[in-house]
């Protein structure tokens, strides 16, 4: 039996409109066992801690690698942001439970933010362009609010020179949403909406997976050129999204075709 295949232009719409996209189900159990098994082994290797914040995720283990090209998300990334994109950040993040709200040097909890360089892009009319796209693998049980959930204000985006009542994460927004989902959900925002990390205070740990795009041009956040180990055999698809295309420059503004073979995604 062939999947079911995703309304991409009524998903767009929608990402449009709202500002976020929850994907039920894309990764299958087995997937998600590996990669949490691929996780405690990161874990083992650094500082105990009640938060932790891994970044270019990728190049820690190959289960994680794998995502970069996962094929149920891909097409849509592409026709969310351009077929011009690649890898922008791979980030790990693990809250364990914090039910006194201890403070760590990798920030158990983040406050209401637009994610962006500083100072922040540039507006028009109010209003930032779309510049990168995060899908996040929801990797633990994060079903019910306060397990240390990721929060938007849907819409926001959309909003000119939107600012919330309070940064505060710990004070409930009126409009705001926590992001539940299931081990294998993925949650698909880009850095114009407004979001947060909350404290988990519960007894269940958090694991949260990001994979951010962003067009070519731009300089990912958390390395700056793919190492060998991570192009070594890999596809036209994945060198593309490791930013390796041409050895000319200027080719990342202007590709030839057949630098981008993500353009046979496009719609």
């Amino acid at each position: 039996m062939n999947p079911v295949q995703p309304d991409i232009p009524a998903l767009v719409k929608q990402f449009e409109e709202e500002g976020y996209l929850l994907l039920r189900n894309v990764l299958p159990r087995e997937q998600v066992d590996r990669l949490n098994r691929a996780i405690d082994e990161i874990i083992a290797e650094e500082p105990e801690s009640l938060a932790y914040n891994i970044y270019h995720a990728v190049e820690r283990h190959p289960e994680i690698a794998d995502l970069i090209d996962q094929p149920a998300i891909l097409p849509l990334m592409v026709n969310l942001l351009g077929y011009n994109i690649q890898l922008h950040i791979s980030h790990l993040t693990i809250r364990r439970p914090n039910p006194d709200d201890v403070r760590t040097s990798t920030s158990s909890f983040i406050h209401w933010h637009q994610d962006g360089p500083h100072p922040p892009f540039p507006k028009i009319n109010g209003l930032t362009a779309t510049y990168y796209i995060k899908a996040c693998y929801i990797l633990s049980d994060m079903s019910e609010p306060d397990r240390g959930n990721t929060k938007i204000i849907p819409g926001s985006h959309n909003i000119p020179d939107f600012n919330p009542a309070t940064t505060d994460v710990s004070t409930k927004l009126e409009g705001e949403v926590q992001i539940c989902g299931q081990p294998g959900d993925v949650f698909i925002f880009p850095q114009t909406i407004w979001h947060a990390g909350a404290p988990n205070r519960s007894n269940f740990e958090r694991r949260q997976l990001f994979l951010g795009y962003s067009p070519i041009w731009m300089r990912p956040i958390d390395y700056h050129k793919a190492s060998e180990r991570l192009l070594k055999d890999a596809s036209p698809i994945r060198r593309q999204l490791l930013g390796e295309i041409s050895d000319n420059k200027f080719k990342y503004y202007v590709p030839e075709e057949s630098m981008v073979p993500l353009k046979s995604f496009y719609r």
